[in-house]
Order: C-alpha cells, then structure tokens, then sequence
C-alpha cells in the first residue's frame, strides 16, 4: 500500500552536521520533501520528523552525529510534537544496521539510496511502520573503473546533492529551459555551497570517504549552471564550489580544464559576485587551473590546498605525494600570480610512524608557509583503511601531545599572517549585523566560510549601515586572532 500524499500539517527539520557537501545533500532532501508536500520547519522540535543528516569523517564528528540523534530523541519524550527521528548521511550510510542498533533511539537509519523516496520512508515511519535500515556496502563497486564509463552508468546511482531525478516538480523558482533544480534553501546566507561532484578515486590510507561516497563523479556544467542560476535567484551572492577533490573535475567527462571553463561561466550569472573553489589535491593542481583562479575576474584569489603532512616519507605511507619543498614551491607559484591570495590547509599528527623528523619537517614547512589557516587532526582509526592495519601506533596520549602542540603553533602562526595584512584594501562580504553594538560581520575575498575567520568592519557613528549581502570596501587595521578588523573606505 502506498502511503498517502502528506498534508501541509506534516512537518520535517533538517538538522545537518558536518561538512558544506552535507549542506548540500540536505538542501536537496528539502527541496525532494518540499515538492512532495512536506512543511520544512527550522526547530526539530517542531517537526513531525527530525532528520539527521549525520557526518562520518572522523571519531569527533560520529560522537557529534550520535549526540544530536539522541538530542533529537530526546524530544520525543517530552509531550512536543516530534515523533520520529530519522538519521541519514555520511554515518548512517557508512554504518547502516550497526548503528541501528547500536541506536535503537533512531527510528530508521537510511542510506543515499533513500533519499529519491525520502518522502514515502517517512510518510511510513509516521504511520508507524518499518523501513529497513541501510545495508553497508563499498559504493566504489557501483561504477565502472574507468572514470569514462561512469557518467553513462551514474543516472542508476544515487548521488545527494546531484540533483538527479527527472520525476520530480519543482516547488520554487527554477530557470526557463534546461535542467530543474530540486534543492530548497534552509537559511537566509548571501553565500551557498554548490556541488560539482561526489565521490573520490584517491587511496589516502587514511581516509574512509571514498568507501561511503563512490567513485569521482564529476556534475555535468550545464546542471552546476543552472543550480548557480537558481542560487541568484535566491539572493545568493557567493557560490562556493565544493567536492571531495574539486581538482578531478571534468576527467569522467573526458576534459581535465573543465573547471577552468566552468569558472567564467559562473562568475557570468547576474547577481553572482564571488565563486569560490573548494578542496585542491596538491599532486592535481595544474598551472592552467592556478592561472584561471588568478585571472578570471569574480573568482576569489583562495587555496584550499589538502597538504595533509609536509614530511615526504610519512606523505608516501599516507599513499600521498608530496614534500615540503615541493609544497612550498607551489605555494611560490600560488603567490606568484596572486599575490593577495588566502590559502588553507588541514593536517594530520599523530600518524603510524611519525617520527621526530617528521615533524620537524611539519613544523619547518608550516613556518615558512604563511598560511592563513590551518586545521590540525590527530591521527584514529578509520574502519576499513589501509593504515588501521599499520604497525608503529603511537599512543593516544603521545597523538593528543602532537596534537595540542601543533594547534598552538598554528594558531601564532596563523595570528601572524593576519597581522601581516593590516594595511590591506578588502572587499568583505556582509553576513551577519552585530545587535549589540553594530558591528558589520562579513569575509574578505580570501576568506573561506564558517572556519576561515571574519572581517569585522567598525561603520563611522552616523554613516549608513550596510545590509547582509552587500559587499563593503574596507582597510584592515587590526587583528583578533585569525580575525580582521577593518574600517570602511
């Protein structure tokens, strides 16, 4: 039997952990129950349904998955109008039935391969029945090797945040001709992610990510263009492009400087100002692409570069290329055609092996850097990686001491680079108005969203104040840690 068509009174919450590809994933399962008649409410609370689009990356991030599962459980005893918890995402499609019953408090656990019936699982999980929990899998196995073979074959996976249903009518503006948009905005930002592919091909020893999400799949431009399109018409000022390796983009499609012709087209669209690259493999960046982000106007001069470790020993056992000089000799080049350019990097201590050498080779590299922010991990245990087999563990006190050292260092560091753009003409982006004393809260072109710092611009007594969205130009004049300050100019 089918489940009946929900009524305006069903309601869902979206409660989204993680990365901005989970941002994605979950505007595009809004957009999916948007169509089908669902109220998205912001409070889960709220809601009929809490759906928790989890994060499986590392150990924190699980503990922090499990903890809103159980928060969003939690309302259910408590006479409110929340009746079913759902988890979706990275760690339930990763865990599937091992979480479901390691959580019995979640009323399903559902993997990507839901998310085109979305609306139906929870229309039976409201009526009181089942819907079988998620059986893991390798989702590398469900496309061909070939990188060339798989865009015939993808139209059969599931890919979140890919848009890709052909059924589906979509609930909100969506442009004239050429591919719908089934995606709904969950928040008022002038900036939004925008996905150009799903999935990996690399082999870091380390990583799980290519296990839960597949093989690279790059997302055809006309369909990232149109969502950019859509994304204007939703007051969005900023298109941040986002993928597990945004440097693969284009070789299923047989075209390795697609990226480079995909990045006038966007920054073409009215209304869009900035856009964004997210996630460079240092051994793929090409000289075209570094040019390209350099020199087309409306690409923002930022680097998001995945250095991961500077030591070229321990860089081969992570099944990873690289070296300090060779790092920083692409830094060299970076700089060479933007001069102004912010560049992030997150890496990993505490790695099976890592000798004193090793990071003494981290320490010297990030020193000579000049890197605007970085994100230290210590080193766990994936399931189902190479290195969780390694030999040569350190002990989690000897992981947390590397740990906490690097994160001091980093944060001079990083305090320091800040401090060497005091003087700087910046364009910030506004996204949020202080209410206690007005302070302008914004980004400046080399400055990534939510972990990347501010710019906060003090406004003169008596001059207009600016409004979220627009784009103010200011001087810095001072620092706050990795944050700026700045005066309009």
């Amino acid at each position: 039997m089918t489940p009946p068509h929900p009524s305006a009174d069903k309601s869902v919450a979206l409660v989204t952990l993680g990365c901005t590809r989970n941002e994605v994933d979950s505007e595009e399962l809004a957009g999916r129950l948007l169509a089908e008649g669902w109220r998205l409410v912001d409070d889960a609370a709220q809601a009929d349904v809490a759906v928790v689009n989890t994060c499986g990356f590392v150990e924190q991030a699980k503990k922090d998955s499990i903890d809103a599962l159980l928060e969003a459980s939690d309302l259910k005893g408590d006479g409110g109008r929340t009746q079913k918890v759902v988890a979706v995402g990275c760690l339930a499609e990763r865990y599937g039935k091992e979480l479901a019953v390691q959580l019995p408090e979640a009323d399903a656990v559902l993997g990507f391969d839901s998310y085109r019936d979305m609306s139906t699982h929870l229309q039976t999980i409201l009526a009181g029945g089942h819907v079988e929990s998620h059986t893991p899998g390798d989702r590398r196995t469900l496309l061909p090797l070939t990188p060339v073979e798989r865009q015939r074959s993808s139209a059969s996976v599931a890919l979140p945040g890919h848009g890709d249903v052909l059924d589906l009518v979509d609930d909100g503006p969506s442009p004239a001709s050429g591919p719908r948009v089934i995606r709904a905005r969950l928040d008022g930002r002038p900036w939004a992610p925008l996905k150009i592919a799903s999935g990996c091909d690399r082999r870091c020893s380390f990583c799980a990510i290519p296990m839960f999400r597949g093989a690279f799949v790059s997302r055809r431009p006309a369909d990232v263009v149109a969502e950019g399109r859509w994304l204007a018409e939703q007051g969005v000022k900023e298109l941040f492009l986002v993928s597990e390796n945004s440097t693969s983009y284009g070789k299923d499609l047989g075209d390795l400087a697609l990226l480079e012709k995909l990045l006038p087209e966007l920054t073409a669209i009215k209304g869009i100002e900035r856009v964004r690259v997210s996630y460079l493999q240092p051994a793929e960046i090409r000289p075209g692409l570094l040019r390209a982000m350099a020199d087309i106007p409306g690409v923002v001069p930022y680097y998001d570069i995945s250095f991961q470790h500077a030591s070229e020993p321990l860089l081969r056992s992570m099944r990873r290329f690289g070296s300090r000089e060779a790092f920083l000799e692409l830094l060299g080049r970076v700089r060479a055609d933007a001069p102004e350019a912010g560049i992030r990097c997150n890496v990993i201590v505490g790695f099976p092996g890592e000798t004193q050498a090793d990071l003494d080779e981290l320490e010297a590299f990030l020193t000579e850097a000049r890197l605007d922010v970085v994100g230290v991990f210590g080193y766990s245990d994936e399931d189902g990686t190479e290195a969780e087999g390694y030999a040569g563990k350190l002990a989690p006190e000897v992981v947390a001491q590397r740990l906490d050292r690097f994160t001091r260092l980093v944060e001079e560091l990083n305090a320091q680079r800040a401090e060497e753009r005091v003087g700087e003409r910046v364009l910030v982006l506004v996204e949020e108005i202080d209410d206690e004393d007005g302070s302008v809260i914004g980004r400046a072109d080399f400055q990534g969203p939510d972990v990347d710092g501010v710019t906060i611009v003090h406004v003169p007594e008596g001059a207009p104040t600016p409004e979220v969205g627009d784009l103010v130009p200011a001087v810095v004049v001072g620092t706050e840690g990795i944050d700026l300050v700045a005066e309009p100019r």
